[in-house]
């Protein structure tokens, strides 16, 4: 090994291609994410320590499900039991409610019969209800 080589392997040593140890370092690296990310983030989890509540609601007419709607809006989940209802005015009712929820990306999900709950995106729901009975 001459003095040219030696040079040479200090300044451009010869890299031995190990995958494994590529394969290490880009799972270590962290994913990039965006300054708008960060502080929506941010906002999300701050809110949801701060502000996590369930409202419940048992609406007699139509016109409640706004109040329904900006408790939504305050990210708040709600619960809303429609029994109390006629069938027109709960339908009309969840539709109203799809579309506020559709609007704030949430989610909204039947719980039981004419049981339904709205929960704004800041709120995860984990888990279904299967409405069917296991006894047939």
């Amino acid at each position: 090994m001459g003095l040219k080589d030696k040079v040479m392997g200090f300044i451009a040593p010869e890299v031995e291609d190990d995958d494994d140890a590529e394969e290490v370092v880009e799972a270590a690296e962290p994913r990039n994410i965006s300054r708008y990310e960060e502080k929506q983030n941010a906002n999300i989890k701050s809110q949801v320590a701060a502000d996590t509540k369930m409202v419940l609601f048992e609406p007699r007419t139509f016109e409640e499900a706004e109040e329904i709607a900006m408790h939504l809006k305050q990210r708040r989940a709600a619960v809303v039991n429609l029994h109390r209802l006629q069938r027109d005015y709960a339908q009309r009712t969840i539709d109203f409610l799809a579309g506020a929820v559709f609007a704030l990306d949430g989610k909204i999900q039947k719980i039981g019969h004419n049981v339904i709950l709205c929960s704004p995106k800041s709120i995860g729901v984990d888990g279904e209800i299967s409405l069917e009975s296991g006894d047939e």
